[in-house]
């Protein structure tokens, strides 16, 4: 089994209202204070409440600054977090949401991530909300995480460079590649932080995977809105683990699907442009014929990948054809989960391909590449492998191979 959380940040994301989300999953506030107190930081004070934000039950964490907030570069952070008694899986954790966001700031204002200085970001409550959430995903036990689409808002932020539009420039760098919208709302829903926490923990964004549910826990949020309630909500559950992690679990997924039609390519070119997509990691590629206007043959090039992949899959389309437009669609996906086996065939072995769907070996079929190899090896036909080893999963009475 693996414990999983979805967060559904319908109303945007922050790291207090993450922290709060966590310690209503059951995350222990003087547990949290123990182990920030194995940091070098002073000058605060942590505290949580029971409030209702439009008729739900929320925590509201809060950090108290005992003195007025000093700015800390990216170095500092880095010594405060990593000269810790954090355990080691903390640390990393928490160190790389503050590379997140340390990279995107340097992006944005034109300069080396080393010569960053944090204001906000560097205050003692946001290294206090980001460590905070990599200890409360460490004592719960998380394994993958998933999230909804990511709520942007509107508006101006004042911040130590000035009013800035919302979202906020680090933001918007920070969720390159992940799905966004602006949603219903006149105030920044979305922070850098809450943005740095989505991108370095989130595995995959989309719908709720198929999952038992055990707890919920919501985080409220500092702004009061009549509308949608300013409460980030997390929920834990566990799937089963059906397969190794490099190819997941079978379940639902979320991906896009990229197309062009193409009338003036030829078969090779579209190959090699196969060949590199693959390269580019995308899920499947394949190429239909068609008839555009006046009967022209043409192609139709079609590629299916993660959403995070989807801006470099699109870049390498354009290099390396003549579209002007491709088209794009949120599409669906039922996976079975994969386990590679070997079998013993009387002249040497073969991997097999077992496809897992929810819990039950639905197929299985020799792995080409391996049937090829054993084949070149020994200079027999390619069929005849491939033949023999059918033969001798059909040979089983169920699918378990042994």
């Amino acid at each position: 089994m693996k414990n999983i959380l979805y967060i559904d940040c319908f109303s945007g994301i922050s790291g207090d209202m993450t922290v709060g989300a966590l310690i209503d999953l059951g995350l222990e506030l003087n547990f949290l204070r123990s182990e920030l107190k194995k940091m070098d930081l002073g000058g605060y004070n942590i505290s949580c409440s029971s409030v209702k934000v439009n008729s739900i039950s929320a925590k509201k964490f809060n950090v108290e600054i005992a003195s007025s907030s000093e700015s800390r570069d990216y170095k500092e952070i880095k010594r405060i977090i990593g000269s810790s008694g954090l355990q080691n899986d903390v640390k990393r954790t928490a160190l790389k949401i503050f590379q997140v966001l340390a990279e995107a700031e340097a992006k944005v204002h034109g300069t080396n991530i080393d010569k960053i200085h944090f204001h906000e970001v560097g205050a003692a409550d946001s290294i206090v909300d980001i460590v905070s959430t990599a200890v409360g995903i460490k004592s719960l036990g998380i394994d993958v995480i998933y999230s909804s689409k990511v709520p942007l808002g509107s508006g101006f932020v004042s911040t130590m460079h000035g009013k800035l539009p919302v979202p906020a420039p680090a933001t918007l760098e920070i969720l390159k590649g992940c799905p966004v919208y602006g949603g219903s709302f006149d105030f920044e829903v979305t922070t850098p932080t809450g943005a740095a926490i989505l991108k370095t923990l989130v595995g995959k964004f989309g719908v709720v995977p198929p999952v038992n549910i055990e707890k919920i826990g919501c985080g409220a949020g500092s702004k009061k809105n009549e509308g949608i309630p300013n409460v980030l909500r997390i929920i834990k559950g566990s799937i089963e683990e059906e397969a190794d992690g490099k190819k997941g679990m079978s379940g639902r997924e979320d991906l896009i699907l990229l197309s062009t039609n193409i009338d003036d390519s030829t078969p090779e070119i579209l190959g090699y442009l196969m060949d590199k997509l693959y390269r580019t990691k995308v899920l499947d590629t394949w190429v239909e014929s068609i008839y555009m206007k006046k009967n022209r043959p043409a192609f139709k090039l079609c590629a299916i990948c993660d959403s995070k992949l989807e801006h470099e899959v699109v870049n390498v389309i354009f290099r390396e054809t003549t579209t002007l437009g491709i088209r794009r669609e949120i599409v669906e996906r039922y996976i079975a989960a994969r386990k590679i086996k070997k079998v013993k065939l009387p002249y040497g072995e073969v991997k097999v391909k077992i496809g897992i769907y929810h819990g039950k070996e639905v197929t299985v079929s020799p792995e080409f590449e391996s049937c090829r190899k054993l084949a070149q090896k020994l200079d027999k036909p390619l069929k005849e492998v491939y033949q023999d080893a059918t033969l001798l999963l059909s040979s089983k009475k169920n699918l378990s191979i042994s």
